[in-house]
């Protein structure tokens, strides 16, 4: 494999990829260990699985372009043409176009097979990743404590990972004997500052949420889309645990959810913004139901009938979540999650998707326009949207219990 002289970062993921096609060959010669940072391993392996996205469009684009080639050569006059030709010359232009064909069929085997051991281990990273910080939500709980009641500076000044560090300490300190359960919980105690905080929602590990305080309560963020740095096109799994940065992109967890409302009624709102600076903001009440249930989101009557549902039943609208390697959706001859992007509560494919695929740009074809995040509701099936953020918070019979 030849690359081509360019900058830094893809003389790297180039260096990997052929290091990676080697490799099938020949068993690589043993090196020291060396420890790379979180930041650096995903930023190569978000390089490696666009490389490899691009070098198989490349390889589809070119046999596409074979075989045209191929085709009008067939039907060309000079092919059909009575003068008689050297049989050896005109055999050449096929044979050429076959031996191009061959090894790109060769080519394009090879790079799908990277292609799906880098979107392996990258599935196994974020699973490592979401080990570590629960486990150092964990280590932050044991940390020692002046008579003040200040975490000793000593501790706090170690190298954490990224997520870790965001966390202020003093936010919590008025709650040392017992974790709040929730945003709402921390606003009822007298907190008004917005950020990231501990919560130990009744059952659970502590985990780490990003609190968004209001006049009017404690909101937990568990999605925001704002510049496509993070992929959501995840698997199951990644929906359930979670995946992103809390300080920007990124999607809590379907199980954090379900432990921060329980099975109780909670409120849920919508921010969407699109790319002419208009602003939407919708609130409405929801049930989550646990994993038992694919996550369920049980919509009433008036709510489903905005969101554009036609099919209701007369408690409402159940809409099961669904991924591309968990369908659940309300369609039998389709996956939504496939034929779209992203996980989502999809019904029936048409609704709604905020965590379909970013555009930082609408692009033409309507076919890739409806990959995209939309509200028809708002601006339509196919308008993609520029950010949504969806924050929700236990209803009152949660939040008194």
């Amino acid at each position: 494999m030849r690359c081509a002289p360019t900058a830094g970062a893809a003389l790297v993921l180039c260096a990997a990829t052929a290091g990676l096609l080697s490799a099938q060959g020949r068993p690589a010669p043993p090196e020291a260990p060396r420890f790379a940072s979180w930041d650096e391993v995903n930023l190569l392996a978000h390089g490696l699985l666009q490389l490899g996205r691009g070098l198989r469009e490349h390889v589809e684009h070119t046999q596409g372009q074979l075989e045209e080639l191929q085709r009008r050569l067939e039907t060309s006059p000079s092919s059909q043409s009575p003068q008689k030709v050297h049989p050896a010359s005109a055999q050449v232009a096929p044979d050429a176009l076959q031996s191009l064909q061959t090894q790109l069929k060769t080519q394009n085997a090879r790079i799908e097979l990277l292609y799906q051991k880098v979107s392996q281990q990258q599935k196994h990273l974020e699973k490592q990743q979401l080990r570590l910080q629960k486990l150092q939500s964990q280590v932050g709980l044991l940390a020692p404590l002046h008579p003040n009641h200040e975490i000793d500076k000593s501790s706090r000044n170690k190298r954490l990972p990224k997520v870790a560090q965001l966390v202020d300490p003093g936010h919590n300190k008025s709650l040392l004997h017992r974790l709040p359960r929730h945003c709402q919980e921390l606003f009822e105690n007298g907190e008004r500052q917005s950020g990231l905080f501990q919560i130990q929602p009744k059952g659970s590990l502590p985990f780490l949420v990003n609190c968004k305080m209001t006049s009017d309560g404690g909101w937990t963020i568990i999605q925001r889309r704002r510049d496509g740095s993070v992929d959501f096109n995840q698997s199951w799994e990644a929906y359930k645990a979670g995946f992103g940065d809390p300080q920007g992109e990124f999607w809590l967890g379907l199980e954090k959810v379900h432990q921060i409302v329980g099975d109780q009624d909670s409120n849920l709102v919508v921010q969407l913004e699109d790319w002419e600076g208009n602003a939407e903001s919708l609130q409405f009440p929801v049930h989550l139901g646990g994993e038992d249930t694919a996550y369920t989101l049980q919509l009433t009557e008036p709510v489903a009938s905005k969101l554009g549902a036609t099919t209701l039943l007369p408690g409402g609208l159940s809409l099961p979540f669904s991924t591309w390697d968990q369908d659940h959706d309300l369609l039998r001859h389709k996956n939504c999650a496939k034929n779209l992007s992203g996980g989502w509560w999809f019904g029936t494919c048409a609704h709604s998707n905020l965590n379909g695929q970013y555009f930082h740009s609408i692009p033409r074809q309507r076919h890739q326009r409806k990959k995209g995040i939309f509200w028809k509701a708002w601006r339509g099936r196919y308008y993609p949207l520029q950010a949504t953020t969806m924050l929700i918070r236990p209803g009152v019979a949660a939040t008194a219990s």
